[in-house]
């Protein structure tokens, strides 16, 4: 699967602006953002990417018990997550390592939580109102629907750009097709809740291609809930930052939910214990390559006399954030088997208390074998 005649994109593979009747709502937009901007936008695409490349090392050597790459996603990630303003609420899956940069979440809370040592890895109201990572498949878009009810039950939107809150919910293929999410449509649709659905379409469910799991683009799926869908280049950063800003500016004006399907592809596997290799062939990532999200926009911004100096001074932010991640990766304790019972529940429970002292008197059944 590729893009499709539906399919927005602002900015080709060769890095040059796309003017038909499809970009026309979306290019004021972004004729409006600055060169700092710009050049933003890269800086976090790059970084990000070293970030994840540096983090797939450490769960190769054994420091980590699993990585979920996000390869590839790079510019529907950063287009959508600049898109959001301050006080928004962003829900999202377990793959959205640069939103939650952007947003204020230091990234050793997610190397950290992959590592075991946290169940909940952050404090939302602490980090931009960026919500904790969902391992459950879909059951973020629930979360991030009744947040959105609740905010139209307190009286919102007001109509207020500046202030209002309107809520985003990042979600994978897979995830449309588990009960949660068109569970979510329906309550988004009969609330109107301020609310974009945004779904990175990255062409495989683990090992399941999207083709097998729906027969119509999956853009035109929340149609069906009376919530209107659109289809965009998610490897294109600036489709993604213009249609998600429109979209979220519009939920707030109180026209409702919408829902994004951005096309993009996860070029490495879907987590360090798969192996893409059994599964898709290689026309298909060299396809998928020929798009990639970050060579297109550094076309775009040469072209727009961004110089080797900014590229230089990138490359290096990014080395010197795997140093660091590095660094303190390999500082992080080994977790306790015990800690699996801290926190379950906000009091002290006898369940919890007797499953860890078995676990104790087993462990402790060893001493002394040689085990």
């Amino acid at each position: 699967m590729s893009y499709t005649d539906a399919t927005i994109q602002v900015l080709s593979p060769e890095g040059e602006i796309v003017e038909n009747d499809k970009t026309a709502p979306y290019l004021p937009l972004v004729s409006k953002l600055s060169d700092a901007e710009l050049l933003e936008f890269y800086r976090q695409m790059a970084v990000i990417r070293r970030f994840d490349t540096e983090a797939a090392y450490l769960q190769r050597q054994g420091h980590l018990a699993l990585w979920i790459p996000s390869l590839g996603q790079e510019a529907a990630q950063v287009g959508s997550g600049s898109a959001a303003r301050p006080q928004d609420h962003i829900f999202p899956a377990y793959r959205e390592h640069v939103v939650a940069r952007m947003r204020g979440v230091d990234l050793i809370k997610i190397i950290e939580l992959l590592r075991g040592l946290s169940h909940g890895g952050w404090d939302p109201k602490d980090h931009n109102n960026f919500h904790l990572y969902t391992l459950v498949l879909g059951s973020q878009a629930l979360h991030s629907t009744g947040y959105a009810m609740g905010i139209t039950l307190d009286g919102a939107p007001t109509g207020d750009a500046e202030k209002d809150e309107a809520v985003m919910v990042y979600f994978g293929d897979g995830a449309t097709s588990q009960g949660d999410v068109s569970e979510s449509l329906v309550f988004a649709s009969s609330y109107q809740t301020p609310q974009v659905f945004f779904l990175q379409n990255n062409h495989w469910a683990i090992s399941v291609p999207v083709s097998r799991q729906s027969r119509t683009p999956l853009y035109l799926r929340p149609g069906g809930f009376g919530i209107p869908g659109v289809q965009i280049d998610g490897n294109d950063v600036l489709a993604s930052y213009a249609v998600t800003r429109t979209n979220l500016d519009d939920a707030r004006a109180g026209k409702g939910p919408s829902f994004i399907e951005a096309l993009t592809y996860r070029m490495g596997a879907h987590t360090t214990s798969d192996d893409p290799t059994k599964y898709r062939d290689e026309a298909e990532l060299d396809f998928w390559t020929h798009h990639d999200p970050i060579s297109r926009f550094v076309l775009y911004l040469r072209a727009k006399g961004a110089d080797d100096a900014f590229f230089a001074e990138v490359a290096q932010e990014g080395e010197d954030l795997a140093a660091d991640i590095r660094k303190r990766t390999l500082t992080l304790p080994v977790p306790t088997s015990s800690a699996m019972f801290e926190h379950v529940y906000s009091e002290a429970h006898s369940l919890m208390e007797e499953q860890a002292a078995w676990l104790a008197a087993y462990e402790a059944s060893f001493e002394g074998s040689g085990s």
